[in-house]
């Protein structure tokens, strides 16, 4: 199996865990789900990470301004912790409609259905830049799956990712971690020798009050 095959089966069963999850909700959608946002907000922050997937490859780059994922969360890192983040959340759960699992649906099955049609190569163009499809679709991997944790915690189930999904974002975590020096402080906390400093992130440092993670 190749990186890009590898990247893509771990996207889809990262939407396909999402799409399980949401649908566990049951009318919970103005339930307390994650920081400011109730069930529906962060339902609709998580699509995001199937909608820009979308949304960027319908606006091709002229050349590559990020090269990695990991470049991607430092880039953005201040865009993450602005306001837009959360409005845009609450913006995209109410565009889910009346039945928002449906909706969740739906996009998924687009998505996915638009990601196996490509090979990866194709430049698209981010907040943070133009990149190739290939290294941004591990940020919507993390996003994904963090998220769909995120609400199987809010619902009160159990929050195991695929394994596929997992190791990508751990992956990344790692990557964001040695590259900012914090590697220490994460392999002590992970194997129970010490707890991660307060406030501890690799993806913008200190904690944000809401817990997201990137845009």
């Amino acid at each position: 199996m190749t990186a890009w095959e590898e990247s893509r089966r771990a996207f889809t069963d990262a939407a396909r865990w999402f799409t399980a999850t949401t649908a566990l909700v049951d009318g919970r959608w103005e339930s307390p789900g994650l920081g400011e946002w109730d069930v529906r907000a962060l339902t609709g922050h998580t699509s995001r990470s199937l909608l820009t997937v979308e949304e960027y490859l319908a606006r091709p780059a002229a050349h590559v301004d990020v090269a990695t994922a990991a470049d991607y969360y430092r880039a953005t890192r201040s865009i993450a912790a602005g306001p837009g983040v959360a409005q845009r959340g609450r913006e995209a759960g109410a565009a889910l409609g009346d039945d928002p699992a449906a909706a969740v649906t739906a996009i998924t099955d687009r998505v996915l259905a638009l990601v196996a049609t490509r090979d990866g190569t194709e430049p698209l163009t981010t907040l943070a830049g133009g990149m190739r499809l290939a290294d941004y679709l591990p940020t919507r991997v993390f996003e994904l799956t963090v998220h769909t944790a995120d609400l199987a915690v809010a619902l009160g189930v159990p929050a195991e990712p695929p394994g596929t999904a997992a190791a990508h974002a751990l992956r990344l975590v790692a990557e964001l971690a040695v590259g900012d020096g914090r590697a220490g402080a994460l392999l002590l906390a992970a194997t129970g020798r010490s707890a991660l400093p307060a406030g501890f992130s690799v993806l913008r440092g200190p904690a944000t009050p809401e817990g997201r993670s990137g845009p």
